[in-house]
């Protein structure tokens, strides 16, 4: 009996080995021990009139903040957001096809429901580094852009938000579907430097900057394993499905089966008007948000776009859907690629 209980004991401890090293070698252990998070500081951020400015000019028609912490009626063109509602999240987020019930937090400065305790460095981690107050990995937040946000941008964002009308709202937690609720804690990664200010010193360096604070690669950009596909960037395919309709994103590289016909007084008249030509832009592509941006940014944004290697893709939302065998999604058009 003690002969089989050691080899029983050996061949554990085998398994075990094993399994240790197919965990290391995969999805690793952060999904069982937790997200890396920093230590939280004691920093504030200064309010000034620059950074009160600036930050509402980032948060409102760039960063797409209120297009998750808030309410819209998406029944209209614009998808106003409802008054009264800046801010104070949404039970749920109404996009289909997430793994799970998605709620964006009430991030006004109310004391009880949203957050009026949270420190400035809270605020500052969550954003970019992808850290709850509560020391939880956040889902949906799109920390991987916001990361490349100025130490600057930063803190007039944080200012900005600390301005908001309070309001109450309780809203439940999230409820992400197993395996992804342990799976994304793999994604968050500490910022530990400063992040200096971008260069802008030409238009398409300007536009880089801009596109890549923005989430427009977590919409243009189809998953690929939970992972954006690296050889489909900015390619579309990716469904967006809700009340807005049933659809799939555009490829915007200059491939003729993206959109090589677009010049910048299109681009620019496009995300003003939601208009390209004749035909109406979905309110889930957020030119109701981007319209406020000013012009010289618009032009730089197309000007990086136009730098896009072109990606063969064909993406129709005037067609059936069908499945894609190169992105792996159904969407107008797949069948044809």
């Amino acid at each position: 009996m003690h002969r089989k209980a050691k080899i029983l004991a050996l061949i554990i401890l085998g398994l075990a080995a094993v399994l240790g090293v197919a965990i290391t070698a995969t999805i690793g252990w952060r999904p069982f021990i937790g997200p890396k998070a920093r230590a939280l500081t004691g920093r504030r951020f200064e309010s000034t009139p620059e950074r009160l400015a600036r930050g509402q000019y980032l948060a409102e028609n760039l960063l797409l903040c209120f297009d998750c912490h808030g309410q819209h009626d998406w029944s209209k063109h614009d998808a106003p957001l409802i008054a009264g509602t800046k801010g104070a999240g949404v039970d749920p987020f109404p996009l289909q096809g997430l793994p799970g019930k998605v709620v964006p937090r009430n991030i006004t400065p109310d004391r009880e429901t949203g957050a009026g305790t949270w420190t400035d460095d809270m605020l500052a981690r969550a954003i970019r580094e992808g850290i709850g107050h509560d020391g939880r990995a956040l889902f949906f937040m799109p920390y991987p852009y916001f990361r490349h946000l100025s130490d600057e941008d930063l803190a007039s964002v944080i200012v900005y938000v600390r301005s908001l009308e309070p309001v109450r709202n309780p809203l439940p937690p999230s409820e992400i579907d197993f395996p992804v609720k342990y799976l994304m804690r793999s994604g968050p990664e500490p910022i530990d430097a400063p992040v200096p200010a971008p260069n802008l010193t030409t238009q398409v360096s300007r536009g880089k900057y801009l596109v890549s604070i923005s989430p427009c690669a977590d919409c243009h950009t189809p998953l690929a394993k939970g992972q954006p596909n690296a050889a489909l960037p900015f390619a579309g395919g990716f469904p967006l499905n809700g009340p807005w309709g049933n659809l799939a994103s555009a490829n915007i590289t200059s491939d003729p089966s993206g959109i090589p016909y677009y010049d910048e007084a299109l681009f620019v008249s496009a995300m003003r008007t939601g208009y390209v030509k004749a035909r109406k832009l979905t309110q889930i592509m957020p030119w109701h948000v981007f319209r406020n941006l000013s012009d010289e940014d618009l032009k730089a944004i197309f000007a990086f776009v136009k730098t896009l290697p072109p990606v063969k893709h064909r993406v129709d939302n005037a067609e059936p859907p069908t499945l894609c065998k190169i992105c792996g999604y159904s969407h107008g058009a797949g069948d044809k690629n």
